[in-house]
């Protein structure tokens, strides 16, 4: 099987020293050998720790992906748009297969390249395209097809689990973690893509349309990150017995398909509440299995090699199956479930003047959104200065919160936007 690869950084590196090591092992395993015929990268002269000597060079890969000298075409070149989507538009056209680790790529036009790679009769493939070594794509398209999936939520970005981590362990805020983050390599020089949950948000509108059958949806998804989480919040979030994770959540409800990304306190009695650093976890629960997890290293070279070549050898094996678990045509169109309409728990954390009445101001318009407190924290006396109230809620709905905290911001003796961290029962 010739294989081709757009994009030679840290993955497409490791994909080469991963053929070159386990060549035997590899096509014992997929009934064919795995060959690689062509790369294709910006800067042929870099040193990627690898020898590229003996494949055909192109410098566009979109010629690569058209070379009748490939069979496969890896694309681990990354963006939405642009020349990845032409890479892999162009394989496809050629009738070749295509393993790609592009979650943007598969989040905006995963449905469209399905179709097409359908009408050309060849797979496309991207297990590596959410939580790295973790084989979830495969999870929930073979292994749980036998079940009605209700939820798929996890921990999908290494990035904000390591910081929230280190928020937690060392007592810091969220800049000065960063920035330990950036130094050692966990971090971009741009982190926006990950702390803002765009990453995550790209990875869990895949796994909902592996889920529950439907076209991906990106559009329809709440994102919020982590930018606003404090290590006061977490040390709440500790005394209350949570932690604050960044999750990314697909549910099927009686009002349509919640997607949304944002940090939770989760109790400290769940798996996922254990999940530390750079680890990514995902959990699926369906109607036969019940719930099953799976943890391990979300990124890098190695784990995300890793996951190229299970989609190789299954294409070696002349393993064909719909991308998406269904066949293009057959997806269903389902409701989106707005955000408004989420109902569950909250912690809200309000910096207010100690007089007397303000806690009576609060519990007013939390009463008029029928909103009721299940407990309060407020520690000690400060007359006249600024205190810290923390309020968690029973189950309500989104909406009446956010009504009830844009009325209790505007309050003279509320010194700061109220900030809300969502409690998921998991």
């Amino acid at each position: 099987m010739r294989i081709g690869i757009a994009g030679l950084g840290t993955v497409g590196a490791g994909l080469i020293e991963l053929i070159q090591k386990h060549g035997d092992l590899l096509a014992r395993r997929g009934g064919k050998s795995l060959e690689i015929t062509a790369v294709s990268a910006r800067d042929k002269s870099r040193d990627r720790g690898v020898d590229c000597s003996g494949y055909e060079w192109f410098d566009n890969a979109v010629d690569l992906a058209a070379s009748d000298k490939v069979d496969v075409v890896v694309e681990l070149i990354g963006g939405s748009d642009g020349i990845a989507r032409e890479v892999v538009e162009t394989a496809i056209g050629n009738g070749k297969a295509v393993v790609t680790a592009n979650k943007a790529l598969i989040a905006h036009h995963g449905t469209s390249l399905a179709a097409a790679a359908e009408s050309m009769k060849v797979p496309l493939s991207f297990e590596a395209a959410v939580a790295g070594g973790i084989p979830i794509v495969k999870a929930l398209r073979e292994g749980l097809a036998g079940n009605e999936i209700s939820r798929v939520y996890g921990i999908l970005n290494g990035t904000c689990n390591y910081i929230l981590t280190q928020m937690e362990e060392s007592g810091r805020d969220f800049e000065d973690v960063l920035d330990d983050a950036q130094k050692l390599g966990y971090a971009e020089a741009d982190p926006a893509f990950d702390i803002d949950g765009v990453d995550a948000a790209h990875k869990i509108a895949i796994l909902a349309s592996l889920a529950f059958g439907c076209p991906v949806d990106f559009d329809a998804l709440h994102i919020e990150g982590i930018r606003h989480v404090t290590a006061l919040d977490i040390a709440y979030a500790t005394e209350l017995g949570y932690r604050i994770k960044l999750l990314a959540i697909a549910r099927r409800g009686e009002g349509g398909i919640e997607q949304r990304v944002h940090p939770c306190m989760v109790p400290l009695h769940t798996p996922i509440a254990h999940v530390d650093g750079v680890f990514n976890a995902v959990v699926a629960e369906g109607d036969f299995v019940d719930r099953v997890v799976f943890e391990g290293r979300g990124a890098g070279e190695g784990p995300t090699a890793s996951a190229v070549l299970g989609d190789l050898v299954d294409i070696g094996r002349n393993i064909r199956l719909p991308a998406f678990s269904v066949p293009a045509a057959a997806l269903q169109t389902l409701q989106p479930a707005p955000m408004d309409s989420h109902v569950g728990p909250y912690y809200v954390r309000l910096s207010v003047l100690d007089r007397p009445g303000v806690i009576a101001d609060i519990s007013a318009i939390l009463r008029d959104e029928h909103i009721s407190i299940g407990s309060m924290l407020q520690r000690g006396r400060n007359p006249g200065e600024a205190v810290t109230v923390v309020l968690i809620t029973h189950e309500n709905e989104e909406a009446a919160m956010s009504r009830a905290m844009a009325l209790i911001g505007g309050l003279e003796a509320v010194l700061e936007e109220p900030k809300i961290i969502r409690i998921e029962a998991l």
